[in-house]
């Protein structure tokens, strides 16, 4: 993508949540991300964003 605004980043796990037209996204992909990967096996997601250049995701999970 072409990166995102803060306010946007700051919106992006919530539930539902999409900057997509209408039919073309549920916003539900970083959601369950967020709950299977933080909530669930206690690891952690980092975003950086700049607009008009990208995002980069950053998942790390514990080893135990």
């Amino acid at each position: 993508g072409i990166g995102m605004t803060s306010k946007v980043k700051s919106r992006i796990f919530d539930p539902f949540f999409t900057t997509k037209d209408v039919g073309k996204g549920t916003g539900q992909g970083l959601s369950m991300a967020y709950s299977v990967i933080v909530e669930k096996h206690n690891g952690k997601i980092e975003v950086e964003s700049e607009v008009n250049v990208g995002t980069q995701f950053k998942i790390s999970l514990p080893i135990s």
